[in-house]
């Protein structure tokens, strides 16, 4: 009976265990950064800084983190008597945590100097790897339009396409995710400010390296 007894008890134990074990795998992380596991499709046409921003939130929430609110990563120059917008601005405080959990930068200040993004870390909101340099295709060029400061530059300097209103003619300023490029200097590094792009569509921007894709912070 004694036997029974005991045998009954750590069965119900190791059910207990395994019950546990499983719940803390299932529970989502909390995800505040992702780059985006497609573009909208058509360049750097994004539909502006609302329709980059819409993007985000759409694939958060097709994973499961649409209770944040989410914003691009871009910036944009100005225009005629509108003031440019500094993508460093537009993200919230931080921390931020990547699908894993992995803690990508605590703060704005962190992020623009010693963050944690590279080719492991920077992942899509379903958790996932983007393509890097050496990988068929490359898709490592990011969009930005930002300086290494992340922020808007100078006017008369259109590094948006339009302020991602374009897919034709024009530039985009784009960065690294995976910290790598032609030499070993600042920019070929930058995770947010490496080179511009060779035009606007997705053609030009399959060309250097790139898919049209950007980065998503939560700002919440």
């Amino acid at each position: 009976m004694y036997r029974k007894m005991t045998l009954s008890i750590l069965a119900l134990a190791a059910l207990v265990s395994f019950g546990s074990s499983t719940s803390l795998k299932a529970q989502p992380t909390e995800m505040s950064f992702f780059v985006t596991s497609v573009g909208p499709g058509d360049g750097a046409n994004l539909g502006g800084l609302a329709g980059a921003d819409q993007h985000c939130q759409n694939l958060a929430t097709a994973a499961g983190a649409g209770n944040r609110t989410w914003r691009a990563y871009l910036s944009t120059v100005g225009v005629g008597t509108a003031q440019c917008v500094n993508a460093r601005n537009r993200i919230g405080n931080g921390p931020w945590l990547n699908a894993r959990g992995v803690i990508i930068a605590e703060n704005v200040d962190q992020l623009h100097t010693e963050n944690n993004i590279n080719k492991e870390t920077a992942l899509t909101e379903q958790g996932a790897i983007v393509n890097g340099r050496g990988d068929q295709p490359n898709m490592h060029d990011i969009l930005t339009g930002s300086t290494m400061e992340g922020r808007c530059f100078p006017p008369g300097t259109d590094t948006t396409c339009g302020n991602w209103t374009r897919n034709g003619e024009g530039s985009a300023q784009v960065g690294h995710h995976d910290r790598q490029g032609l030499d070993d200097s600042a920019a070929a590094k930058s995770w947010n400010s490496s080179h511009p792009s060779r035009g606007c569509s997705q053609s030009a921007l399959q060309s250097t390296g790139g898919n049209g894709l950007f980065y998503c912070f939560a700002i919440n």
